[in-house]
């Protein structure tokens, strides 16, 4: 438009009724020196608009209709002394952000910028905006890898500076381990431990040797441990059958600097129990309790004290308190009208306790340590719910709802609210777990799924700003 025009030096465009500015709208005037485009109807302008006008000393886009600019819009002009955007309508969004910054670093004289909205910052101006850092990010999940197998549980450890998952597949009778791999940036196969239909792969890391607890429904448990001679794991030692008949979950907990695990038991002539090392091996401990077919066991340390709380099926959850003079658990108390509860899950936001409690029939509950006892704080709808696991990545605190019925649910923790919100559907058939892992400053979650592929999810940061 203008290109025979090169020696130009002042441009007046005002009083017209443009309403955009597109990609070089004034290449070639390399020697430009004053541009003003003013009273105009300019609503957009686009990215590369003044590109080329290195010479630019003075710019105004004074009383037009601009909402926002593109980023880095004024990134060519490296002479400019002066920027004048008085009279337009900008939105003091997240798309603001960029230019709040840029106004903050440039050294060209800038008349103020003031906000048309949102209505919290009209009239103000966009430097005086304080709610981009906290605003201009969200979060999202996204499928990084998909496992072509089914699974119940997964667990994660760490061992000599590299991230491994520990993977039940009961359908291919495998407790299969996977390593993180630093250089192609997933999580592949390392180890395969066989058995019949393994429910629970439990890693335990005990100075430099680490086993794999290995919860089956037939043929007995059994332990395994890293063998470094062979690079993988061995069969280390039986678990009584006698009293395991149908395990369900596996926990594992340190108290006074000594390892143990329980085995919750869900068969009606199953004992759930306490497993300690001894420094040769894992011995049967303490047999909690029997005929309540329990679905799972949590350890929680609540105002200092050790505690298990078993759920089961038959019952509501029992609180177990760890007694230090007789070291062992002793009955403590329980959580009144929550039957039928399949699994508790304890978490801790801003040094505050929680428990999740996940039912397949009616609402699952969130829960809140008071100091005196655990009071409900949220009903979450979860018809077909087989797990309601919490896990947070830095600040960001999510609840992820596994359905056998439908979408799969995560929320996320709203902390003007107090309560979680919606945050995200996943589709995952039948899912069973889900895990969080993280690594090389990346975080990942693992959704089980008994019924079809296993997924692995990114936990990303979102600029909104961009």
């Amino acid at each position: 438009m203008f290109s025979h025009l090169p020696s130009l030096q002042l441009l007046l465009l005002n009083s017209n009724s443009f309403t955009i500015i597109r990609d070089d709208a004034f290449a070639g005037l390399f020697h430009l020196e004053y541009l003003f485009i003013e009273g105009n109807k300019i609503e957009t302008i686009s990215r590369n608009a003044f590109r080329g006008l290195r010479d630019l000393t003075h710019l105004s886009l004074a009383n037009n209709h601009i909402k926002a600019l593109p980023r880095d819009v004024f990134s060519d002009l490296d002479s400019l002394i002066e920027l004048d955007l008085r009279g337009n309508k900008f939105e003091c969004d997240c798309k603001a952000k960029w230019l709040y910054l840029w106004l903050k670093m440039t050294n060209s004289t800038v008349f103020d910028v003031l906000c048309s909205g949102p209505p919290e910052y009209q009239e103000k101006k966009l430097n005086d905006v304080t709610s981009f850092d906290y605003e201009c990010t969200t979060t999202d999940f996204v499928v990084h890898q998909t496992l072509p197998y089914q699974s119940v549980s997964v667990d994660t450890f760490n061992s000599k500076n590299d991230v491994y998952v520990a993977i039940a597949q009961p359908s291919m009778e495998n407790c299969m381990v996977l390593e993180w791999d630093h250089i192609e940036m997933n999580f592949r196969s390392y180890d395969n431990i066989t058995g019949q239909s393994i429910v629970g792969c439990k890693a335990i890391l005990i100075d430099d040797q680490v086993f794999v607890v290995v919860a089956q429904l037939f043929g007995g448990s059994h332990i395994y441990k890293y063998d470094e001679s062979w690079t993988k794991f061995v069969k280390f030692q039986d678990i009584e059958v006698s009293r395991i008949s149908k395990p369900n979950d596996i926990e594992l907990f340190q108290i006074d600097d000594e390892t143990f695990f329980v085995i919750a038991d869900s068969s009606k002539a199953g004992l759930s129990t306490v497993y300690k090392w001894n420094s040769k091996g894992f011995y049967s401990y303490q047999s909690l309790h029997e005929w309540f077919r329990d679905t799972d066991a949590e350890f929680v340390d609540i105002d200092g004290k050790s505690h298990l709380i078993l759920s089961s099926r038959s019952q509501v959850p029992i609180i177990l308190q760890w007694n230090k003079s007789s070291k062992k658990f002793v009955p403590h108390g329980d959580i009144p009208n929550m039957e039928d509860v399949l699994a508790v899950k304890s978490f801790r936001m801003h040094n505050t306790l929680y428990l999740s409690l996940t039912r397949f029939i009616g609402d699952s509950r969130v829960m809140r340590w008071n100091s005196k006892q655990f009071v409900e704080i949220q009903a979450l709808p979860s018809r077909g719910a087989m797990t309601l696991q919490p896990f947070s990545f830095k600040d960001n605190h999510y609840l992820a709802l596994g359905s056998d019925y439908t979408f799969s649910q995560i929320y996320q923790w709203d902390k003007e609210k107090q309560l979680f919100k919606k945050f995200k559907e996943i589709y995952v058939q039948a899912p069973r777990s889900f895990t969080a892992v993280s690594t090389d400053r990346r975080d990942f979650f693992f959704a089980s799924s008994f019924k079809g592929k296993t997924k692995i999810f990114e936990h990303i940061i979102v600029d909104l700003s961009l």
